[in-house]
């Protein structure tokens, strides 16, 4: 793993999906992720502790490409106190009520904690996209028909967007986006074994065939949503998904390398007052 550099997947200019590797293999990927996940759990007790930042992990991926398993593995050592994961469905009426990133809002995680966007705000640059009928049910002004979603409105969407990552960051939160790249050859064999196999049939839905479908949009629309919104405080990372053990490593190793970088997260340290009379303190304790 220490020939494995991680600024490769680091959207830092225009990419193209197509020419965008999804299948990678490391050799005991999951024998390496239980010492890197080992040390990710430490690094965030340190950040609770320091209470000056937080963590957004936000995940994108085609159906089947791997996030919910992903959680469970990269962040198994973590305090349950220290994180919180947040799937977005399709919005309720009380959400469709008000902006489309206000959802996103009300569960950011508070400083000290990481956050995990399992499915993000970028979904309603995705999904939204393939279908521009369900931005009809977001009652905006002067949307009118379908015919008024432009390439104007989609700019600036993505402008809000943009704006939003720039303000967390400005406040203290660090933010990952892992694009998780899965082929459509192996998101064939998925979702066969989830047909094949009684005990994975609840996570299949007729509508993954129809989604299934429309992959070349999706592609596209994942695409350009990358690199409209892959910036220097907030970058996007293609992680190839065809092999999940390496997936998983992949984002564990990009998160803990990058994050051992802020050297201003430490322990507090005890005020001097306290240092000087801890002796008396254990004093205390022993003649109780």
């Amino acid at each position: 793993m220490k020939n494995i550099k991680i600024d490769k997947y680091k959207v830092t200019s225009n990419i193209t999906l197509k020419n965008s590797e999804t299948k990678f293999i490391i050799k005991d990927a999951k024998s390496e992720l239980k010492t890197i996940r080992k040390k990710l759990g430490d690094w965030q007790n340190i950040m609770y502790a320091h209470d000056k930042h937080a963590v957004l992990v936000c995940l994108q991926g085609m159906d089947t490409s791997g996030k919910d398993s992903l959680v469970r593995e990269v962040f198994k050592e973590f305090n349950v106190r220290g994180i919180e994961c947040h799937s977005f469905k399709v919005p309720t009426d009380l959400e469709r009520g008000h902006d489309y990133l206000w959802r996103h809002y009300l569960v950011l995680p508070q400083r000290g904690k990481f956050g995990v966007f399992n499915r993000t705000h970028y979904e309603n640059v995705l999904v939204t996209r393939v279908h521009p009928e369900y931005i009809m049910g977001e009652n905006l002004p002067d949307i009118n028909s379908v015919a008024d979603i432009d390439e104007a409105f989609w700019e600036k969407r993505f402008e809000q967007i943009n704006n939003f990552e720039k303000h967390l960051v400005d406040n203290g939160t660090i933010i990952f986006k892992f694009f998780l790249n899965l082929s459509k050859e192996e998101q064939k064999s998925r979702l066969l074994r989830r047909l094949d196999k009684p005990e994975k049939n609840w996570k299949f839905s007729p509508d993954d065939l129809k989604e299934r479908k429309l992959w070349d949009k999706y592609q596209d629309c994942y695409e350009d949503a990358i690199n409209r919104t892959s910036k220097p405080h907030a970058p996007w990372y293609t992680i190839p998904a065809d092999d999940k053990p390496t997936a998983r490593l992949l984002v564990a190793k990009i998160l803990h390398d990058t994050l051992i970088k802020y050297t201003d997260i430490s322990e507090p340290k005890l005020n001097n007052k306290i240092l000087e009379n801890l002796d008396d303190y254990i004093e205390q304790l022993n003649n109780e």
